[in-house]
């Protein structure tokens, strides 16, 4: 907003006019002072828009130095010299880089947001209207469709939101600023190359403030590495395309280590002690069942394979018996916060019933981020 501190003009038109032409003489004086008035006004406003779009000669001379490495990877000079013309640092993406919150939510005040009723009707209908499509992931992929679709809710609620900040301003800006080393450099670059393989047109290629891209929210790095053309277009396209995303989705499950003949784990019912006892090891379900845990919809205990026990509030709060599947899903996103979104909303929109042991009030901590 402008802010004018400029003096008022007050126009007092005569009681008495004496002729036309004074009349006249009255609204041209009018119109000349309204006339100076809008053009300082127009002349202030666009001020700031000025500013804001002035290359800043560090940050280019910054970006002109990544030009060898970028030549070398195979992006074209005429791309290079497109992609940077006139841009400066987004001042928005630094704020948020140096903006480190400690994160506010307890993790039942969480799960209740990740796990809304809203999400899973959504996602129950994302369920019927793509069957066949998630039938073909999971034939090609091993990975469950319950929760491809709680990993695409819990990112961008089914695509309802992929980010506004353009994917390349926001790594270049990351990367002048040398936050978290020459991470950025490298996301930036790879970024470049995504574009010139043509998998997104140059407007399109939007994300969030730190550049993760598209349906999945993946980084270029990601993209580059896992993404796939699910529909065979020639291109892989995760911000239009819901076949790319939810397949460039599963295959990066699947080479984390998805075990398509386990599920992530399953709600348990512990006694004492047992957390203590097991320590956050891996060990048999057998195991686990002769010290007396137990499924807490009353199922029997898988006859095979391994997991862990997991109770992140404590005895007091609901235990999970975790595969290593669990494991995959934070390879997606590490807080434990965000899996345990992902493995209980694929539960709720795969019919599943809502947890049976109410979560404790407990105070936010480090571990849930």
């Amino acid at each position: 907003m402008v802010n004018m501190n400029l003096p008022c003009v007050q126009i007092r038109p005569s009681p008495f006019i004496r002729s036309k032409s004074a009349a006249l003489g009255q609204g041209l004086r009018t119109a000349g002072v309204m006339l100076v008035f809008i053009i300082l006004f127009l002349s202030l406003v666009r001020l700031p828009a000025r500013a804001q779009t002035a290359a800043d000669p560090q940050f280019q001379s910054f970006i002109a130095k990544l030009w060898p490495e970028a030549q070398r990877r195979g992006v074209s000079r005429a791309l290079f010299e497109a992609s940077f013309e006139g841009m400066a640092a987004d001042e928005s993406v630094l704020a948020k880089s140096r903006r480190q919150p400690e994160f506010s939510k307890t993790l039942p005040d969480y799960l209740s947001s990740a796990v809304s009723a809203r999400r899973i009707e959504t996602g129950l209908a994302k369920a019927a209207e793509l069957g066949e499509l998630l039938g073909q992931i999971e034939a090609r992929h091993g990975v469950d469709r319950h929760i491809l679709l709680a990993v695409w809710g819990m990112e961008t609620n089914f695509g309802g939101f992929t980010g506004e900040t353009p994917v390349l301003r926001a790594l270049a800006t990351l990367a002048f600023s040398g936050y978290r080393g020459d991470y950025f450099q490298r996301e930036l670059i790879g970024a470049l190359l995504i574009l010139q393989e043509g998998h997104v047109a140059p407007q399109d290629f939007k994300g969030s403030w730190a550049g993760a891209m598209g349906q999945t929210q993946f980084m270029p790095s990601s993209f580059r590495a896992y993404a796939v053309d699910f529909d065979g277009d020639g291109r892989k396209d995760i911000w239009s395309n819901v076949a790319d995303a939810l397949g460039s989705s599963a295959n990066y499950l699947a080479r984390h280590g998805w075990d398509k003949d386990q599920g992530w784990g399953f709600e348990v019912l512990a006694p004492p002690g047992a957390t203590a006892t097991f320590g956050g090891n891996y060990g048999p379900f057998g195991a686990f069942s002769r010290f007396g845990v137990t499924r807490a919809d009353g199922g029997p205990m898988p006859e095979t394979g391994e997991a862990m026990l997991l109770a992140p509030t404590g005895e007091n709060g609901p235990a999970f018996l975790v595969t290593r599947n669990f494991k995959v899903i934070r390879s997606y996103n590490n807080a434990l916060a965000y899996a345990l979104g992902v493995a209980l909303l694929a539960d709720r929109i795969a019919g599943g019933q809502p947890l049976r042991r109410p979560w404790p009030v407990v105070e936010a901590s480090a571990e849930q981020r």
